[in-house]
């Protein structure tokens, strides 16, 4: 099969195109002949490396795809050969205390397709059974691929964990990134008044198209917490998403209100924190940490995709051979929504 590969960590001219044996379905599992990709910033990390990642090289990276079931391996039911699918990126054993509960993005044996185990930028990706959803013809592959790991991500951190309600407040970093156009929507759709934070008037402007109520240049106003304050009577915001990290977070902090609630997704500034935690005790503030989702979250997302209440916001869409240049325009940061692969 082609995949996009890399033999070795480093930029993004490690990356290639190249030939490797197409995998089986095992037990329980099936093959997806895979006709979309979408890429995440995860995948420049990965392709860069850090300590402690041991993959088994090469790698092929990418957690979003959707495609056709192509085979079924034993003791599958409920699937068909032929079937189009959206895959779930989480991988979970499935039977351990937590995957019995509920709680598979917490399996102690946890995985993320292309991350720890070869990804979906190729032809074939083999996942277990039940880490595939069957997708109507009203949705596309693009459409499903592109909202996998954004809208699970979003909808974890926004419904599941800060359980956003009716009428609150939420502020979102970021007003292009694929987590971020997610937030929004499910926000609105959660009866949330939606503040943004954006780097440009382009970004800012698809935000706004989305549903959002507020928003704020940060490269016009670097305050941008202090005007949040002043734009809510003084008294912040109930609920922030920071997936940038170490560079925002004392500003997020300082954006909640008495009370509130500071979700940290992500960390694309950087992992190393510096927190005055006079915020934290002084203004009661609970931060918490959230990343992916169970399969619930995955389940319940993607059937109002399906239904047209969430809209994939899709980029650009490269072909495979031209995996570099998506790379490199994913690297920019200058994209609008998910950058996606065709298979063909």
């Amino acid at each position: 099969m082609k995949a996009i590969l890399f033999k070795q960590h480093g930029d993004i001219s490690n990356l290639s195109t190249g030939e490797l044996e197409s995998p089986s379905p095992g037990p329980g599992q099936v093959q997806v002949r895979v006709h979309t990709a979408a890429l995440n910033r995860l995948d420049l990390w990965v392709l860069q490396g850090w300590k402690g990642l041991d993959l088994n090289l090469p790698h092929i990276p990418g957690a979003d795809g959707a495609g056709e079931i192509a085979a079924l391996g034993t003791c599958v039911e409920g699937l068909s050969v032929g079937e189009r699918v959206v895959i779930n990126p989480n991988l979970s054993c499935g039977r351990c205390r937590a995957c019995l509960a509920g709680q598979d993005n917490m399996c102690r044996d946890w995985h993320l397709l292309g991350e720890t185990v070869r990804g979906t930028c190729a032809e074939y990706v083999c996942v277990p059974a039940k880490n595939v959803l069957p997708l109507p013809n009203s949705t596309s592959f693009r459409e499903a691929a592109a909202a996998s790991l954004v809208f699970l991500t979003a909808w974890h951190s926004l419904i599941t964990r800060a359980r956003l309600q009716p009428g609150e407040k939420v502020l979102l970093i970021g007003a292009s990134g694929g987590v971020n156009t997610a937030g929004i929507q499910i926000a609105k759709l959660a009866g949330a008044k939606v503040y943004v934070i954006g780097s440009s008037a382009e970004k800012l402007e698809l935000a706004a198209s989305l549903g959002a109520d507020v928003l704020i240049n940060r490269t016009e106003d670097e305050s941008w917490a202090k005007l949040v304050y002043q734009l809510t009577d003084k008294q912040g915001v109930d609920v922030v998403v920071d997936n940038v990290g170490a560079a925002t977070f004392p500003s997020s902090l300082r954006a909640l209100r008495k009370g509130g609630r500071l979700l940290t997704v992500g960390n694309t500034s950087g992992p190393a924190l510096e927190i005055d935690n006079r915020f934290i005790f002084g203004k009661h503030l609970s931060i918490l940490g959230s990343t992916m989702g169970t399969s619930e979250d995955f389940y319940q997302v993607m059937q109002l995709l399906f239904q047209g209440e969430l809209e994939a916001v899709l980029d650009t869409q490269f072909p495979l051979e031209q995996a570099q240049q998506a790379f490199t325009r994913l690297a920019d940061g200058q994209q609008l929504g998910k950058i996606t692969l065709e298979i063909p």
